[in-house]
């Protein structure tokens, strides 16, 4: 009777071993992926206004939040709707951080948002 107790003591302990790691298998699969826009080096700001739409200001900062380019765009507006655009902006975002690692000096008005989106 002791060995039946115990082997079933056993048995249940191992199946809920078992479930237990299956779940947290299926919660790490499932977990939401960042879109292809997000960069992996920083983020960007966009500083527009409604009545004024072809005027923004673009920030880029790196992971630390140190600012690491800003420019200025004049006469296009920027649709952040469409995903060209966002990967764009990700794509110049992480030419910004790689010469600001080089440089260490933030660079202002190079034109690169620019010349990207005409």
């Amino acid at each position: 009777m002791k060995k039946l107790i115990a082997s079933c003591l056993l048995l249940s302990s191992l199946l809920i071993t078992g479930l237990t790691l299956k779940a947290q298998d299926e919660d790490q699969s499932t977990a939401p992926r960042a879109p292809k826009w997000v960069s992996e080096k920083g983020y960007w700001v966009v500083e527009s206004n409604i009545k004024t739409p072809y005027h923004s200001i673009i920030h880029f900062y790196n992971n630390d939040n140190v600012l690491v380019y800003r420019e200025k765009v004049d006469g296009v507006k920027i649709n952040l709707n469409q995903k060209r655009t966002k990967m764009k902006l990700k794509k110049i975002l992480e030419q910004s951080v790689v010469a600001w690692e080089n440089k260490q000096a933030m660079q202002d008005n190079a034109q690169l948002v620019a010349k990207a989106l005409r």
